[in-house]
Formats: C-alpha cells, sequence, structure tokens
C-alpha cells in the first residue's frame, strides 16, 4: 500500500481476516484505495451474516479515512443479473491488484461453491449446505442463505496478486487436498496453484496435515 496506495482491493469477511483488518487498519492509510467486495449473502438488510455489514464492524469502523471508492454488490437490486454485470464492468476496469481469501471448508472461494469452473464471471449463486451453515451458525443469522452473489474465479484468478488466509485445525485436510490433490472444479481453491502470485499463509494448525512440515 506505500508502493500503491490508490491499489484496487478485493476483501473478503468472516472470522478469519478480522485480526488483519484490525491491525491493517492502524498501520496503512486506505484513503486513495478502492475496495471491492468478495461477495453477498442473499438476506435481508442487516443480518448479522450480511458481508456489507461485515465489512463495516470489522473494517471501515477501524479507518481514520475512508477508502476513495467502495463497491458492494446490491442484492436489493430488482436485476440481479443486471448487478452482476455491472459489478463486474467495474471489476474489468482496471482488475484487482490485490484479492484477499478465506478457504472455505468444502474449498470454495468466495461463494464459487465445488462445481465452479475457472472462467465463472460475478454471478448470482445457489449456496452449499456448508456454506449456509456457516452463515447461521458462525455468523449468527437466523435465517439460512439460499443464494448470493459472488466475484468470479475469473476476475479473482486475473488478479495482481492474492493472499490466501487459512486458520484453524477444521481447515487442515482441504489446505491439504488445495495444495497437494487435482486441480479442478470439485476443489475450487485448487485453481490459485495456477496462479504466479498466490501466498498461502496458513496457522499452525490449519497447516499440521501438510508435509513437510512448514
Amino acid at each position: 500500500m506505500e508502493e500503491r496506495p490508490a491499489a484496487r482491493l478485493c476483501l473478503p469477511t468472516g472470522h478469519t481476516p478480522r485480526p488483519l483488518y484490525e491491525r491493517s487498519a492502524r498501520l496503512i492509510n486506505f484513503a486513495r484505495a478502492t475496495v471491492f467486495m468478495l461477495d453477498e449473502f442473499g438476506l435481508a438488510e442487516g443480518d448479522p451474516a450480511r458481508c456489507d455489514g461485515m465489512i463495516e464492524r470489522d473494517f471501515l469502523t477501524h479507518l481514520s479515512e475512508q477508502p476513495a471508492n467502495l463497491h458492494l454488490l446490491n442484492i436489493e437490486a430488482p436485476d440481479r443479473d443486471g448487478e452482476c454485470r455491472r459489478f463486474e464492468n467495474l471489476i474489468d476496469d482496471g482488475g484487482f491488484d490485490l484479492t484477499l481469501l478465506g478457504l472455505g471448508g468444502n474449498g470454495h472461494l468466495g461463494l464459487n461453491e465445488p462445481g465452479s469452473n475457472a472462467q465463472t464471471e460475478t454471478r448470482v449463486v445457489q449456496i452449499a449446505s456448508a456454506t449456509k451453515a456457516a452463515a447461521t451458525n458462525r455468523y449468527g443469522s437466523e435465517t439460512e442463505p439460499e443464494w448470493g452473489m459472488t466475484v468470479g474465479l475469473r476476475p479473482i484468478l486475473d488478479s495482481q496478486e492474492i493472499w490466501l488466509l487459512v486458520t484453524g485445525s477444521s481447515k487442515a485436510a482441504i489446505l491439504e487436498r488445495m495444495l497437494n490433490g487435482p486441480i479442478g472444479p470439485d476443489l475450487p481453491a485448487s485453481f490459485l496453484r495456477d496462479h504466479p502470485n498466490t501466498v498461502v499463509l496458513a496457522g499452525t494448525s490449519a497447516a499440521e496435515q501438510i508435509a513437510p512440515p512448514v
């Protein structure tokens, strides 16, 4: 950010990036940055699992100056497909300098669930049962989201740089598969292995099944 203060960033929400957001907000000036949300659940406004609320609570409220631009996926748009095309056009007008990702328990990235290929665009998606459960069990929603909107794998993989954050022993098995198993749509995160500038940042417990030890 010191080298490129006007960087274009694609950011996720959830428990994994929260400590990074809190720390970086104290150290980095984001006033010239452009931030794109990675995804959004099809939930009512104000639901605790909504990504727009989480990015506000976990990141934006900690900043002394707000980003120059913040682009959210509008799930209330009457034309959902049109909203996804609008968002995709904004992304393609410069791409992402850095995309930050978490690793889903089933290998998803954003809401690109298993079955997503490397050319998928920003779109409306149906949400897998494990991801629905995470919305209620981890984020406090009383309603399981049936659908959502997500940045596709194509714009993610077009990013100049990607950081994949992985924490907790519950992610150890899927991280090992992502790094060493077959590359393909059955495990969307595996496509990151074809990206020339991806960094995996894994906690000790998340990396416990990787050999040799890291």
